[in-house]
């Protein structure tokens, strides 16, 4: 009591008058609605989660062999696995891929639903792709990535509100099945160019199409991948990792002025890429991809032991 000073109780005295003067109402007003507890423990900001990646290998080396494909990328000691759409052929029942899977302790990180057209009927291209929604939540997928067919003729800026509110609809009712959509940037379509890519992410929804971001395919339109990394880290649903490389336009079988390559033997900057999504704390998947074996003396499995090598040995990931 000789700490408590005569001008504290003359303080109380008089708070305490205040109060039994208030209407019961006004009284209430002042009572905790919680009880007391210890507020220090918010004066530490709660840290950003770190970056984590858990990688996955795309099956569209293996051309349609996807049995041997489950059983190299299982063996190399992927986690992940990519399959195309074709997979259903093989396999009619999800439930059988499914069950192949996780005996090969595989994620079904993604099936890859095929081009988006915007200009056969949407209620049609909308079915189809939610068909594939559906056999891929069955099977176990995480994700579905879509791709747009460019017309044949000029693009205008109708095609990409077009396709932006047909991968909406399509990321919909994907999303009510438990998949989320993935738009991949690519090559020989609407959404080529950075520029491109920026029209059809605006014409659609985020919250039902996501980005899938292929980091050669954007430095091959033209684009730095680790700024789209940046400018679309809120956007990012999961990577495709690959390389590529410039070859004159007789080497190529589609009369291209590129190749995509192993990791390591191209232009793109890999290490700057993953070095971006550590920057941006992404946690996700990134999908290593090889459209083809560039030696043909080398199999699919050669080819994915040489990326394997390059993350590890030259980026540090142990698989």
């Amino acid at each position: 009591m000789s700490s408590f000073s005569r001008r504290d109780f003359l303080n109380s005295a008089l708070a305490a008058a205040a109060l039994a003067a208030l209407p019961k109402r006004a009284i209430a007003a002042f009572e905790p609605l919680y009880p007391p507890m210890d507020l220090s423990y918010f004066d530490t900001p709660i840290s950003a989660a770190p970056a984590n990646i858990d990688f996955g290998y795309a099956s569209i080396t293996w051309a349609g062999n996807d049995r041997q494909a489950i059983e190299d990328v299982s063996s190399l000691g992927f986690p992940g696995i990519q399959l195309r759409s074709d997979v259903l052929k093989e396999f009619p029942n999800p439930t059988e891929l499914r069950d192949l899977l996780q005996q090969h302790h595989l994620t079904m990180v993604a099936l890859s639903s095929g081009n988006v057209s915007v200009e056969s009927d949407e209620r049609d291209e909308i079915a189809k792709h939610t068909s594939n929604a559906k056999y891929a939540h069955d099977a176990g997928s995480l994700y579905l990535q879509v791709i747009d067919q460019k017309p044949k003729r000029a693009v205008t800026a109708a095609d990409y509100k077009t396709l932006g509110r047909r991968i909406t609809e399509i990321g919909k009712r994907s999303a009510d099945l438990g998949v989320k959509l993935g738009y991949h940037n690519h090559m020989e379509t609407i959404g080529q160019s950075p520029e491109e890519v920026d029209r059809v992410l605006d014409a659609s929804d985020p919250r039902y199409v996501k980005l899938e971001l292929d980091i050669a395919h954007y430095l091959q339109g033209g684009g730095d991948p680790v700024k789209a990394i940046h400018k679309y880290r809120d956007r990012l649903l999961f990577m495709h990792i690959k390389d590529v490389e410039t070859i004159p336009r007789e080497q190529s079988s589609r009369a291209r002025d590129f190749r995509f390559v192993e990791l390591g033997r191209g232009r793109v900057d890999v290490p700057a890429s993953f070095k971006a999504l550590e920057e941006i704390k992404f946690r996700g998947w990134c999908v290593v991809e090889l459209d083809a074996v560039p030696d043909p003396s080398r199999s699919p499995k050669d080819a994915a032991l040489t990326n394997k090598s390059y993350l590890h040995d030259r980026l540090g990931f142990a698989i």
